[in-house]
């Protein structure tokens, strides 16, 4: 049952067919929202859509979209799809994600798999949804599912696909910080938009068996996500978030020299799109 909280709302979740994407949909639609549905493939996403509607959602409530970020010239169709059937976009929840191989892959982009999933895919998004999170009249917000093991991680600007010495987890922990360091240029002065990144906790999803640890129910990160849609909840533009405060973020999170530099990557690692 909806509590009407976002019924004039329109978010799209990317990520949204399994774990804190799936469990972020199902809230933010039974706070009323009109949710487009993210998924890798079309089966994927109808699967997701039936579950949804069995945990309570309304099927006019939700609009399905499959994109296989690994391609993003699929991103770039799916934000021209996502244009042209909303001009006015309230919320978009970059939570796709996936575990970064064992071995360095390159997507066909000519990225890592990991930093490209779960950054580019984002930063592409953003600046193609601009125009429409803009309309939505100064209230628009682009909520980033970031982690804490970005504080662990740094930037390897000269080999960002991490080609000479790969790490899986140091790649992956590379893309939350780059995740969280482009909160800030993904709502630029006047563009009416917040956008922020949070830490939704260690969750059983897929990308546990990276922490080697016992994780919450993903409904628990979820709900720390979706507290950052609420209007009611004021956000504050470029921070990172933990359990509904500020929390300490990864020095260069918060260096204007960091975060013009990580745009100006990922501008050029998304330019050939």
């Amino acid at each position: 049952m909806s509590d009407a909280l976002l019924s004039t709302r329109t978010a799209l979740v990317t990520g949204a067919s399994s774990g804190i994407g799936w469990e972020s949909a199902r809230l933010l639609a039974a706070h009323g929202a009109t949710v487009i549905v993210h998924a890798r493939t079309a089966n994927e996403g109808e699967r997701a859509v039936d579950r949804l509607v069995a945990a309570g959602a309304t099927r006019d409530q939700l609009h399905m979209f499959a994109a296989d970020f690994t391609r993003l010239s699929e991103v770039a169709v799916l934000a021209a799809t996502v244009v042209a059937a909303f001009p006015a976009l309230d919320l978009l929840v970059n939570n796709a994600a996936t575990v970064a191989p064992e071995r360095c892959i390159l997507t066909e982009d000519g990225n890592e798999t990991s930093l490209q999933v779960n950054f580019l895919a984002a930063h592409l998004l953003a600046k193609l949804l601009r125009a429409p999170l803009s309309a939505a009249g100064g209230t628009a917000r682009i909520v980033n599912v970031s982690s804490s093991l970005h504080r662990t991680a740094s930037m390897n600007w000269n080999d960002p696909n991490r080609v000479k010495k790969y790490s899986r987890v140091a790649a992956h922990a590379q893309s939350q910080l780059a995740l969280a360091m482009a909160a800030r240029a993904m709502a630029p002065e006047g563009s009416g938009i917040t956008s922020v990144s949070v830490n939704p906790g260690l969750c059983d999803t897929a990308l546990l068996p990276l922490y080697g640890r016992v994780g919450a129910p993903a409904a628990e990160g979820a709900a720390a996500v979706v507290k950052l849609c609420l209007p009611d909840f004021r956000l504050t533009n470029g921070e990172y978030y933990d359990g509904g405060d500020i929390a300490p973020a990864a020095s260069a999170v918060h260096e204007d020299r960091s975060q013009r530099r990580i745009a100006k990557l990922a501008d050029l690692l998304v330019s050939h799109t």
